[in-house]
């Protein structure tokens, strides 16, 4: 169990790169000159650099396991990203640096899903993934209030650099730590990306797989790059107030993930925990629309609320994981990983754009308005997809 608990390690830092930016985001604007739009393209290029590479990651798991998978790319892109946003000097540093960091981010998860899968019980992938999604989430946490502390104590590139030795050495430790399984008889890892194409014609999967591509975007934007400037902007808050209400945020994307993980088998459903738990996520960016600003307490709730109901992952990749055939494991929770990480970032990036072009005075409505708007579209989608109850075997 070594094997999974420095992955664990691994999914903290994946966590806490994937979303610490919007506590960074007062001290990159006044040391770099860096504009809201710059920074939206940052917190993108994570997630779209970590989407485009799980193809290429998925057939390395199939191929060379996750041991090599997950530790290379995290020694030499996770590291090395963590390296260049200490030095950085401009703010396309910061761009590169973070796709660089989502590259190193983009196998642990996967990683430790195929091991999952492999060691575990199948009628268990939800309740296992939510657990450690939540646990994982920790990396949530320290990038809010306790960041800031540090940023301010020690300044952000100190911090930066800290976190780039502790990126380098769980790398190490994933490599000489982590157990890959044995090498399943009849497979064909050499099939490559032929896997993934295989994988598509498989058409109870493609309403998940466009679930997958909304499922995490509100929270996960929200959370790491609007909320920072939202309450800078209607409530005049500071970087620490800031960590506060995004570590809350976090908390309840934690608790929403671990929730999360028994209820398919406890209602015999995936699908409706997640269109049952997605609708409240819908409840709350409508009302951040219409109550804009009404007081920080409301935005609160509201923040939380997206966070606790919008951390459904775990189920809708148990949820696709069901119609995978077994060889295609990698390839298979990879290609659902690229639709959901892939949709963070392109709707990150159209985030950005939709903000620049709206009127000031409702830029930040116009923005939950979008992330409502692609919710709805999903949830639509999702209604014809065919459900997987449970079953051990």
């Amino acid at each position: 169990m070594l094997d999974l608990a420095v992955l664990g390690a691994a999914y903290v830092l994946s966590q806490f790169y994937r979303s610490f930016l919007a506590v960074l985001v007062p001290a990159l604007k006044s040391d770099l000159g860096a504009t809201d739009s710059a920074l939206s393209v940052a917190a993108g290029a994570f997630f779209v650099i970590f989407a485009l590479s799980q193809f290429g990651v998925g057939v390395a798991l199939d191929r060379y396991g996750p041991r090599r998978t997950a530790s290379s790319l995290l020694l030499l892109a996770g590291g090395g990203g963590a390296i260049l946003f200490a030095l950085a000097s401009k703010p396309f540093m910061i761009v590169i640096a973070m796709g660089l960091l989502g590259l190193g981010c983009a196998p642990v998860l996967m990683a430790t899903t195929v091991l999952f899968a492999r060691r575990f019980d199948p009628a268990r992938l939800a309740l296992l993934l939510g657990v450690f999604i939540g646990v994982g989430s920790a990396g949530n946490i320290v990038g809010t209030t306790p960041l800031a502390l540090a940023a301010e104590a020690y300044g952000w590139r100190q911090v930066m650099g800290g976190l780039a030795a502790v990126t380098v050495a769980t790398a190490i430790l994933t490599f000489v730590l982590v157990r890959d399984p044995p090498r399943l008889s009849g497979s064909s890892p050499s099939d490559g990306f032929l896997g993934t194409l295989r994988l598509l014609r498989i058409k109870a999967l493609w309403p998940v797989l466009l679930m997958a591509a909304v499922v995490y975007s509100p929270a996960a934007n929200i959370r790491g790059l609007w909320a920072g400037p939202y309450l800078a902007e209607r409530f005049e808050a500071d970087a620490v107030l800031i960590g506060h209400v995004t570590l809350a945020m976090a908390i309840a994307m934690v608790i929403g993930s671990i929730a999360y993980g028994p209820l398919d088998t406890l209602f015999r459903t995936r699908k409706w925990v997640v269109f049952g738990g997605n609708l409240a996520v819908l409840a709350a960016l409508l009302a951040l629309i219409v109550l804009p600003g009404v007081s920080l307490l409301t935005t609160l709730v509201l923040f939380v609320t997206v966070g606790l109901f919008g951390a459904a992952y775990g189920v809708v990749m148990a949820h696709g994981r069901a119609f995978v055939p077994v060889e295609l494991t990698g390839r298979g929770v990879t290609l659902i990983n690229f639709f959901s990480i892939g949709g963070a970032g392109v709707f990150q990036w159209l985030s950005g754009g939709i903000a620049a072009a709206a009127p000031a005075d409702i830029r930040y409505e116009t923005v939950f308005g979008f992330y409502a708007f692609i919710l709805a579209v999903g949830l639509s989608t999702y209604l014809f997809a065919r459900d997987a109850v449970p079953r051990k075997g």
